[in-house]
This record gives C-alpha cells, structure tokens and sequence, in this order.
C-alpha cells in the first residue's frame, strides 16, 4: 500500500499501482504514515472510518492496527473541537487498555490531514464471526464467552465508558491463552451523570443495538443488550442479512412485535440451554432498559448463582428480596432468614440468598468525592448460635491483574500478573469477637482457642491477635458445625475480592483519608491536614462504605491472614486464584490489608505483609470464604 505524504490529504491510503493519490491527487508517495507505521492492507470500513493491518518498524515490525476516522465537521472552531474530543477519547482508550489484558492497548493517536488516526495492539487470533463460520457454540460455549467478557465490561463500565458496538467481529479468541478480548473501541463513548440525558452521536450496528441506543441515549444496559444478542446470535447462527435489494432480513427477530425469536429457532435444530442460561439471555435482551439488567456484576451473579437448581433438579428464579438492612453487630432485630422447609443434608449446604444495598464512593487524588453509587448484590447468613450471624457476600468469577504497577508499592508485589477467580462467598466484614466467641464455644477440632484473645474489647470490633493456625481452627470448627468447607482466602482471592474490579491502589481511587478508612500515620498516600488517627480498631462497618463486591473494611482496620506462604515476589504464582502452596516459607504466612496502625500505604490492594504463623501479633485478624 502506498501512502500519500502530503499532511494535509485526508486520506493517505492507496493501492500500490495508483501514481497520484485518490484523495488529494498529491504524486509525493512514500513507503509510512508518521514515518513510523507500514500499512499492510485494508481490514475493514464503516461509515465514517477505516481500519488497517500496519507494522510498526519502530517496534521491530511489530503488527499493530490503524483505524482512520472522518470526522464529519466544518469549519476551523468545529475542527478543532473534534481534534480535541478525539485527544481525550484516545487518553481513555490507553487508561482502559494499560490496565485490564482483555483490550488492546492504545499505541499511539494523531492527526494528519482531515482524518484522525488511533494505532492499537494487533492482537493475534479470530473474531467470534469468523469461529462461527467453522464451528458451533452450545452452552458452555456461550457461558465461557459471558463469563470471559462480563469482567470486561464491567471493567469498562467502572470507568463510565460505554462500547456502543459489541458484536462477534469485536470479540477475538485469542491464540496462545485461547482467552476472549474485546477489540474496536473506535465508537466507545464516556458518560457523565449529566450525558446520560443528553443525546449523543448516534453510533451502533443493525441488529446489535437497542433502541435507546439508536435514538442516541446509550447507557450501561445498552453494551449488555449488545452482549445478549451476540449470545443468541451465536447459538442459533442467525445473523442479519441483506436480501437481493439491499435491505436488511432478521431471521431471529420480529420487529413489528419487538421479539427476539431465539428459543424458537433453537428448538426448530432440536437444541436447547438450561433454563438459567435462557432466563439470563432473555433478562439482558428486554426492550426496556429499567428490565433489563443494570452491570455486567449481577449478570454474572445469576450466571454463577448455585441457587437456582433446587434440591429435585429443576430450575427455578429465585425471588430478590427485599434489601435487608446491614448488621455490622451481625444480629437481628427480626427473626434471621428461615431455612427452606424441605431439610435435607443436601439442601442445608446450599444457602437461601438474600439481597442488601451498600454505597460505594470513588474519590480523587486529593480525597475529594467524585461519585457516589447506591449497589445491590447478594449475601447469606450463617446462624452461629446465640443470636450472632455471619454475613457471607457473593463474589462473580472473573480475571484481574494482581500485583503492583511499577511506580507503586515493592518488588514483592512484582511481577504484576492476570489472575482468574472462580465464584465464591467472602465476610462482609473481618470475624469480630462476637463471632470469634460463638465458634470457640464449639467442639474442638485441632487446638485450643482463647476465647477474648484481643486487646480493643467490643463484640462488633474486629478480633485481633490470633495467630493463623488459630485461624485455621475457626474454620475447621465452623465447617464440623455448617457442612460448608470454610476456609481462609488465597492471597489472590483476596486481593481481588478487595480490588473488587478496580486497579487503583485503594478501591476508593488513588488515596484514601481517615473518613474512608481506619489506618496509621500519614503518608504520601494520605492527606495531610485531615489526620485523624484512632490508634485502636473501631467497630466493623462504622464507615459505611463498602467496595464494588459489597465488602467492607478491606483497607485498614486489621491486617487479615491469607492461606499461602510467604514467597517473595510473584515469579512462578499460580493464576488460577488457588493458593501458592509449594516453594514459599511455610512458616510465615501472608497477611493483607494493613491495620489501624500502620501507614496508608500499607493499606493498598496490593500490598502485602506476612508474620510468623504460629505469632499472635495484635495487628492480626481475618475474614473467611467458601466456595459453594
């Protein structure tokens, strides 16, 4: 391809036989555009851009993608405007890409001429379109894709940044983890609480977008809308077609009574999916954005939700229930959920799931509020006696990136790694002594307990100063009396369970502030002038701000035991979120989420600590997980 060098042309591409360039009739033709990048050959076009394979020779030939647009404006003040829109949609695209493995990273935007270019990472694999055209997708299949590209929107979604054209051509298998990536942020829109109203540049693909969309008004609901009908695309191998005359024919959906045919069609082929996977894909194809699903979270709680097989096999929805009220001092003022009637050992292990709201706050670098969301997710109560329960939260699977960036934290945070988590159940809050106390009056198990091992007295403060095997005690005990395998977090479990879909050092945002969080003395971490150190633990949940996953305390307060060993750094860890049994120090154990008294830079997501296993320092508490 031979590229035009006059940096006014609007467009620089042409065919390698062409001597002067179809755009602007220039004859000066050369070999790069920017001097930097080799276009290959053309990939694809839409309405107001194209896109190119290209190498980079800067890079060592490395493959890379263009994608040129046109923006459709006049005037010197209205082109300006776009150029900077453009900067500013380009510094988003390289925030989402730097820091989740599952986009392509932003390699470098520009401006030549009249169009507007963005080069991405080339990424190596096929498009979901064409796997369709040599094979088919059942249901695993299609759960596989929702769970590999839900933390992706989610991701994306937690940045108020919408794709606006999910589709199987921007969804790449990729060659060698064989894991999904989402492609083609060309069209993706940031929106503020004041955009949700206004209409916006109405960008989407037939077939794919909802109708708010198409008059303008993309939301969150909108990308999972866009999801769903990829989904049944998918299964059915139903795609929009044009018929002789050039317009569009839909198999799968009926327009004039707004249906999407899907589970027909699937049967016609003697196919079928469970009925959770059919009650999923109908929530997130609903016409109404208020019935359909809100974030990709509680799509994935209902994919992953155990609860919806009973105990003779059949599939049920089960209700959501009114919030319940959070109980920091884990009783109730009403009677504790009751347990189904039907008591079988079978059906005590899996628990009734309720539902509670929480806020969660993301503030910037100097503490100040940015937002504030009101969540809902789902949690159970383990009834332990005496009128104390333990509030248990369920957590999605998904993929996150453990580990520090390179200007934050230690080497023994190092090297920063993509980590997937399978679906669990982890404390609302740390084990407060109340709690500590209802299980150490339980049978024994392997050692001895005391039962008021800690030094800030209070039945709803957290416990401290137990040692790990004591740790280890309380969850043997709690599973002789529950039937459920209780257990401490994994280190990955945890530092994902804290993060709870962010990558900032804090789920807050880049800092935290003694209002948000109880920590030590002050560091670059923390505002100076706003100190207020309370050298003691305070009772669990007093801050009323809980993460995305609806826990609370994960920075400060105690540092929490993890089931690994010590290892130095994260050279050879495994990435399937289990724990790191083999080559650590087993003698010393890893603890998470700093403490009361110490700094706010210990307090990060990824920072880690360890102490002797069998030490009872008082800065030690812990909180517990089950896989269900």
């Amino acid at each position: 391809m031979r590229i035009c060098q006059n940096p006014n042309c609007s467009n620089p591409f042409n065919a390698d036989e062409n001597k002067f360039c179809n755009a602007c009739g220039h004859s000066n033709f050369g070999d790069l555009l920017r001097n930097r990048f080799r276009v290959l050959r053309l990939l694809g076009e839409g309405g107001f851009s194209k896109t190119y394979a290209t190498e980079d020779v800067d890079r060592l030939d490395a493959p890379c993608v263009i994608k040129q647009f046109f923006p459709q404006v006049q005037g010197t003040a209205s082109r300006a405007k776009a150029a900077l829109l453009f900067k500013e949609e380009a510094f988003r695209l390289y925030e989402l890409g730097e820091n989740h493995p599952s986009i392509p990273r932003l390699l470098a935007y520009f401006e030549q001429g009249a169009s507007l270019y963005l080069v991405q990472e080339f990424i190596e694999g096929e498009t979901l379109f064409k796997e369709l055209q040599t094979s088919s997708f059942n249901e695993a299949k299609i759960r596989q894709l929702l769970t590999d590209i839900l933390p992706v929107i989610a991701f994306i979604h937690s940045r108020n940044v919408i794709h606006r054209d999910i589709k199987p051509e921007n969804i790449i298998r990729r060659h060698g983890d064989n894991r999904l990536v989402l492609i083609d942020f060309g069209g993706a829109k940031q929106i503020t609480q004041a955009s949700i109203a206004r209409q916006a540049t109405v960008i989407y693909t037939i077939g794919y977008a909802p109708s708010e969309q198409m008059a303008g008004f993309a939301c969150h609901a909108s990308d999972l809308y866009s999801l769903g009908v990829t989904c049944v695309r998918l299964l059915t191998r139903c795609l929009p077609q044009q018929d002789r005359y050039g317009n569009m024919y839909d198999p799968l959906y009926d327009a004039i009574n707004a249906q999407w045919l899907w589970r027909q069609i699937l049967s016609q082929s003697n196919l079928s999916v469970s009925e959770q996977l059919g009650y999923v894909l109908d929530k997130l194809l609903k016409n109404l954005v208020r019935e359909r699903y809100q974030s990709a979270v509680e799509v994935l709680q209902d994919l992953n939700n155990s609860n919806f097989t009973n105990f003779f096999g059949r599939v049920t929805i089960p209700p959501i229930e009114s919030p319940q009220p959070s109980q920091p001092n884990n009783t109730f003022t009403n009677n504790p959920p009751s347990r189904p009637a039907f008591q079988s050992q079978e059906l005590l292990k899996v628990p009734a799931f309720h539902s509670f709201e929480f806020d969660v706050l993301t503030v910037d670098t100097q503490g100040r509020e940015i937002s504030r969301e009101r969540n809902m997710t789902r949690f159970f109560t383990e009834d332990l006696g005496s009128g104390i329960f333990l509030e248990m939260v369920s957590l999605p699977s998904g993929n996150f990136l453990m580990g520090s960036r390179d200007n934050e934290g230690d080497a023994d945070e190092r090297p920063r790694h993509l980590v997937m988590i399978e679906p669990l159940c982890m404390g609302k809050y740390p084990i407060t002594q109340g709690q500590w106390r209802a299980v150490t009056a339980l049978p024994k198990v392997n050692i001895a307990l005391n039962q008021n091992p800690s030094k800030f007295k209070g039945a709803n403060r957290p416990v401290e100063n137990v040692s790990w095997h004591e740790a280890q005690e309380f969850c043997d005990r709690l599973y002789q009396k529950t039937g459920r395998k209780y257990r401490l977090p994994s280190e990955a479990e945890w530092e994902y369970a804290c993060r709870g879909g962010t990558t900032t050092p804090f789920h807050f945002g880049e800092t935290i502030t003694p209002d948000l969080a109880n920590c030590g003395g002050s560091d670059s971490a923390i505002l100076e002038g706003r100190s207020r150190f309370r050298r003691e633990t305070t009772p669990v949940g007093s801050f009323e701000l809980a993460n995305n996953f609806g826990l609370y305390d994960m920075h400060g307060l105690v540092w929490e035991w993890c089931a690994d060993p010590w290892h130095n750094n994260y050279i050879g860890a495994p990435d399937d979120g289990s724990v790191w049994e083999w080559d650590g120090d087993k003698n010393r154990r890893v603890l998470r989420g700093g403490s009361w008294s110490f700094s706010p830079v210990l307090c990060r997501s990824a920072s880690r600590s360890w102490n002797e296993s069998d030490g009872g320092l008082r800065i030690c508490g812990f909180r517990v997980v089950v896989s269900l």
